[in-house]
């Protein structure tokens, strides 16, 4: 019994890997093509049908190039790096549900335990930078570390109201809570400021000023070549997946979709649409200025968020059921 449970445990960590690979795969692509068309231009067009296969040459690219180490870095934490900020994301994936059931760990605190991972991503992001002995990714590491934690505090607010309303922090129990009507028309102010501080926690524009090439070359990956660097761009995607799927399942009823019945198609698709949503951002918002980010979250989102986070409490008292 007990190894059948762990072979369950070792394929399901399998088919993590793959689906986190596969959507790496997807919105590179999508990503390129979106953004080019936001542009009025094609993207990708020459590497396959509508340069379908560029994340493919793109991974054997990184695959084939040199592996530089500058001089002066802590080899052992410059490898390391990428480990601890893609690991945490993975992690998080094992307790998100796709359907009633279907999740590789479906535990009660589910909640908690996707943002005790999200807590231990600035560490990874300051490793990257610090190791590299680098002052333009070092000067990354601290936007990255200042701006994850101030934007985990509203995000942690508003997570409090959705607990609240659904009296479990299993996300399968959130889920079903909206069977019937989303928590995003219950509370669209709780959504407007998960979605913003889920874009900040991505490191995604407007809110990358961690690689503002702009300013510091590319941040917090400068020094990174080969796949540490495609390991560094795995950890934001697997970030943005993880913001994406917890929108859908906090907010947009996860695999719920009234009248049509539970189907985990319509997770996938909230999923995907919320992505491509956060990739329109990019293509169409400046990058915020750091006091301006910083300003946004402890002037505004952590006041609105306890606000918001007040309203639940009173409406959820006063009316059974909300």
């Amino acid at each position: 019994m007990n190894a059948r449970i762990f072979l369950t445990q070792l394929l399901g960590a399998l088919g993590l890997i793959v689906i986190l690979g596969f959507n790496v795969i997807i919105m590179d692509w999508w990503e390129r093509k979106l953004v080019g068309h936001i542009h009025r231009r094609p993207g990708p067009m020459h590497t396959g049908w509508h340069g379908i296969l560029q994340p493919f040459a793109d991974m054997l690219k990184m695959l084939s190039k040199e592996d530089i180490v500058p001089d002066r870095a802590d080899r052992l934490f410059f490898w390391l790096g990428p480990a601890v900020a893609v690991v945490p994301a993975f992690m998080a994936l094992a307790v998100l549900p796709l359907a009633p059931g279907f999740a590789l760990a479906d535990i009660g605190n589910g909640l908690f335990f996707v943002f005790a991972m999200q807590t231990i991503m600035p560490f990874g992001y300051t490793l990257i930078g610090w190791s590299g002995h680098n002052k333009w990714s070092l000067v990354g590491a601290l936007r990255s570390a200042a701006q994850l934690i101030s934007y985990e505090i509203p995000m942690l607010i508003v997570a409090l109201g959705i607990l609240l309303a659904a009296g479990s922090a299993r996300l399968t129990d959130i889920v079903n809570a909206q069977s019937t009507v989303w928590y995003a028309v219950k509370q669209p102010i709780g959504l407007l400021i998960f979605f913003i501080t889920a874009v900040a926690e991505m490191n995604r524009s407007p809110f990358d000023m961690p690689e503002a090439e702009s300013e510091l070359v590319a941040g917090i990956h400068t020094e990174y070549a080969g796949m540490k660097f495609g390991l560094v761009m795995m950890a934001e995607y697997t970030a943005m997946l993880v913001g994406s799927w917890m929108i859908v399942l906090l907010f947009l009823g996860g695999w719920h979709l009234w009248p049509l019945p539970p189907s985990p198609v319509w997770l996938v698709l909230k999923l995907y649409l919320v992505q491509s949503g956060i990739i329109w951002l990019r293509g169409t918002y400046l990058r915020l200025r750091v006091d301006t980010m910083m300003e946004m979250s402890w002037k505004y989102l952590i006041p609105a968020s306890l606000a918001n986070l007040m309203l639940v409490g009173v409406l959820a008292t006063t009316f059974k059921g909300f």
